[in-house]
């Protein structure tokens, strides 16, 4: 396809599997390769050949801008050079692993920061990642995995593609690769066997990849079911409210809550009510903590409102029908509220309060620590 050639500037398109060695990084070396030869200005602003002599080989006759190297903590470490990538100007620009975490001193936290550095200033960009780094993913990546994995982008930032293209292998011809050497060596190999790649795992992660492109292509053509509503002018608009707490089971809340609002192109809002006075009160710990999940809410675009009152229920629900909330989204609580002295949990007050709008309770995905 030559989509990235053929528009304006600034575009970008995502190579998205289901974990390493389905073909993201070749697939995006040979599209290089194929602008190039319509006389496109390619450059490859970092590549990660984790030595792949097939994916290595198509390398050849690209232009590669070096990286840049960076001291941290005594060892040196090499990053993309994006300061340099806007001084060369290039139109297209090949960027391995978006979700990567630079090494502090980079200038930006993220490499997908650095992306939307390029795009910025006009750079068409084509990148790869897989889909456990997702944000709206990692509580699901963790249960199917054993995993949790730390780098990881936000939901929004994918949604700014232009495109999303899939890279598809079936999990048996992916742990054929692996055991052949293809994608690791040997060693790194039979651990990734033991741990991320058992078929069980890999087919869930590959399912999870068919659903997100599905989702992907949906959201840039609409789908079907969007404009039967509006051709039938159903002007209902869903509103999602996020209860928020310093409970640690409040990011996989925000997580769940955020990627219900997206599938359904709902606006979607994080509420923590607090007692007038009571922030004082709350440990560091706790404060510290409410704080991550404000914070985290904000970073996944979902705007947020901290707000006082005597009666917490009152508060969250009042607040809720003065905004036409339709869903309402709470954290499921700990077993051990169950009779309390005959007093009714804050969840349970909410559900008899809220009856003209649905209110999910999530289960807390965290693994149970013995």
């Amino acid at each position: 396809m030559s989509a990235i050639a053929e528009h304006r500037p600034g575009r970008l398109r995502v190579y998205l599997g289901y974990a390493a060695g389905v073909g993201k990084t070749y697939k995006m070396l040979e599209e290089s390769q194929r602008l190039r030869g319509e006389g496109k200005d390619v450059v490859v602003g970092y590549f990660e050949p984790h030595g792949r002599k097939d994916t290595i080989e198509k390398t050849q006759g690209l232009e590669f801008v070096p990286r840049k190297t960076l001291v941290y903590r005594g060892v040196k470490f090499e990053e993309m050079d994006t300061e340099a990538i806007l001084a060369r100007r290039p139109e297209i620009c090949a960027v391995d692993e978006f979700p990567h975490t630079n090494v502090p001193g980079s200038g930006r936290a993220k490499r997908w920061e650095d992306v939307k550095a390029l795009l910025d200033a006009g750079i068409h960009v084509m990148t790869t990642m897989n889909i456990q780094h997702l944000e709206s993913l990692n509580d699901q990546i963790r249960e199917i995995t054993g995993v949790e994995v730390r780098e990881t982008i936000p939901d929004w930032v994918m949604k700014s593609a232009d495109e999303v293209v899939l890279i598809d292998l079936p999990p048996g011809a992916l742990l054929n690769r692996l055991q052949r050497g293809a994608v690791y060596a040997p060693e790194k190999a039979q651990r990734a066997m033991d741990h991320f790649f058992k078929e069980e795992a890999l087919a869930a992660l590959r399912e999870l990849a068919l659903r997100q492109t599905a989702h992907e292509a949906e959201i840039r053509q609409g789908s079907p079911e969007h404009r039967d509503d509006q051709e039938a002018g159903d002007e209902r608009q869903e509103r999602i409210l996020l209860h928020l707490t310093e409970s640690p089971a409040t990011a996989g809340l925000i997580r769940r809550g955020k990627r219900v609002a997206d599938y359904l192109k709902a606006e979607c809002v994080g509420v923590c009510v607090l007692r007038p006075g009571s922030l004082s009160r709350l440990t560091s710990g706790e404060r510290e903590a409410l704080e991550r999940h404000l914070d985290f809410a904000r970073k996944l675009h979902v705007e947020t409102r901290v707000l006082e009152g005597e009666n917490a229920t009152e508060a969250l629900v009042d607040f809720a029908r003065r905004n036409s909330v339709t869903q309402i989204y709470l954290a499921r609580p700990p077993r051990q509220w169950l009779p309390m002295l005959g007093k009714r949990h804050f969840v349970m007050r909410v559900v008899e309060k809220a009856k003209d709008m649905q209110v999910t309770v999530v289960a807390d995905r965290r693994r149970q620590r013995p």
